[in-house]
């Protein structure tokens, strides 16, 4: 997931739809804040059940760059899985079930400036990239197929660029990158400041899931509400279980305010140097625009393969098994 770039100084005017969601929201947000005990009561559970699960199955490895949360899932076959913006190790996880609970053993880490991860003076994509590989010989593993999500595929790229004879195989999943010029997610700054607010504070968040979910889906997980009435019921469980696991927000908003950055900044990754076998999955209708950013890349990319589906979103929803089957396929098919 890639969410915009915060800016609390410069406030542009916003169209009446988004002006709509965002005043009505923060004003149903105050009420369910002060509005009496249930509502602290649940905000006090929520955020206690988020902090136990966030705390009972990573790992913490010292790297030049600090501390590197990580977390490993299934048996098999290593695959390294990068989240993308508002996540952790957690949504690695999630977003790699269908692998983990297959053929391959997942490794996930969190990203600079994600839950217990270390924010270094310069996050790029290639010293993330760089920490990637100190992990990986820690845990002894020498060559790996990378997939990154959303923000999460800067780093993925960076990976496959910088240490080709680590990386077997580069899957970049409805990529937010900055490829021509264009920021993938066009927020006004007034916009900007009520998200950046929203991402900076658990109670906010979680007034706002609360209150208004199928919003928060349509706007920061950038996939139409309207497809929660068209998948099955596990897909639509998925879709609010997403945005559910966006808690605790509050030690995820450093890696949320470098990926607006890096990612809506424009890209000088020499893409065509890129060597290992590559495959890109997108949706046609995913609001930030990833779809026409993966046809750029499969066009800079030596014999990369690109799959868009007609609807599904920046969350893919409705094809979690298709995108699970398409990266299986791929890596074991073109397994080096």
């Amino acid at each position: 997931m890639y969410f915009p770039p915060v800016s609390r100084n410069e406030m542009a005017p916003m169209s009446l739809s988004r002006r709509t969601f965002f005043t009505v929201g923060l004003a149903s947000c105050g009420a369910a804040l002060f509005g009496g005990g249930y509502a602290a009561g649940s905000f006090g559970a929520t955020i206690a059940a988020a902090n136990r699960r966030i705390a009972q199955t990573s790992h913490i490895i010292k790297t030049r760059y600090g501390d590197l949360e990580y977390a490993i899932k299934g048996r098999g076959e290593p695959f390294l899985m990068v989240h993308g913006t508002g996540g952790g190790f957690d949504q690695g996880l999630r977003f790699s079930e269908g692998l983990s609970a297959t053929d391959f053993q997942v490794i996930a880490p969190s990203r600079f400036g994600y839950l217990r991860s270390s924010f270094p003076d310069d996050p790029s994509p290639q010293n993330q990239a760089d920490a990637l590989v100190e992990m990986l010989d820690f845990l002894g593993i020498d060559r790996v197929p990378i997939a990154g999500g959303s923000a999460g595929a800067l780093t993925a790229a960076a990976f496959a660029l910088r240490h080709p004879s680590r990386c077997s195989h580069l899957i970049l999943i409805v990529p937010a990158m900055n490829l021509t010029n264009r920021d993938p997610v066009e927020f006004t700054r007034f916009q900007q400041f009520l998200v950046g607010n929203l991402l900076s504070s658990d109670l906010w968040f979680w007034a706002a899931q609360y209150l208004a979910p199928e919003q928060l889906i349509g706007t920061l997980l950038a996939t139409d509400p309207a497809l929660l009435a068209t998948v099955s019921a596990s897909e639509r469980e998925r879709a609010f279980l997403i945005l559910r696991e966006l808690m605790p927000i509050s030690p995820r908003t450093r890696g949320i305010t470098n990926d607006g950055r890096t990612s809506g900044s424009p890209s000088n990754m020499d893409l065509a140097q890129i060597e290992a076998p590559t495959l890109i999955l997108s949706t046609e209708d995913d609001r930030f625009g990833t779809a026409q950013t993966s046809r750029v890349i499969s066009n800079r990319i030596p014999s990369a393969e690109v799959l868009i589906y007609p609807t599904g979103g920046h969350i893919w929803l409705g094809h979690e098994d298709d995108f699970s089957d398409a990266m299986r396929e791929f890596v074991l098919r073109r397994d080096l």
